[in-house]
């Protein structure tokens, strides 16, 4: 029998681990800082907090299915894995453009996070793919 799963996808799980920790620190040190120096309107701090806690969430839902679903060879986990990184995907665009305050720190953190998570819907794609056939 022959190992279906992708190696590939399974360092961009961890990396992207590693680089989501990294995300959500420096996204909530920004949402800390603009609430501090810009006007920032309380009815939109809320809103923006409880984001980027609920996209924290599908990440790790995201991440989990994902390397669940590459290990152990299953296309439903893989495939739910891909269908929340619809969802984290919609998250990191509403930081990316339509946040309260934007700024170039904003769009790098999601332009590298944006990448990522296309490389990856790539590779699950593929690894569905080997998985079916």
């Amino acid at each position: 029998s022959s190992q279906l799963s992708s190696v590939p996808l399974q360092m961009l799980f961890y990396i992207n681990g590693i680089y989501y920790i990294f995300y959500f620190l420096a996204s909530l040190a920004l949402i800390i800082y603009k609430s501090q120096v810009f006007s920032y309107p309380d009815d939109f701090l809320a809103p923006d907090l409880a984001s980027l806690l609920i996209m924290a969430g599908f990440e790790v839902l995201r991440l989990y299915l994902g390397s669940k679903g590459n290990l152990t060879e299953e296309q439903a986990p893989l495939g739910l894995s891909l269908v929340t990184t619809l969802g984290s995907v919609v998250f990191s665009v509403y930081f990316l453009v339509w946040q309260t305050h934007v700024l170039k720190a904003d769009v790098i953190l999601n332009t590298v996070l944006l990448c990522a998570y296309g490389l990856e819907a790539v590779l699950k794609v593929t690894a569905i793919a080997a998985f079916v056939s």
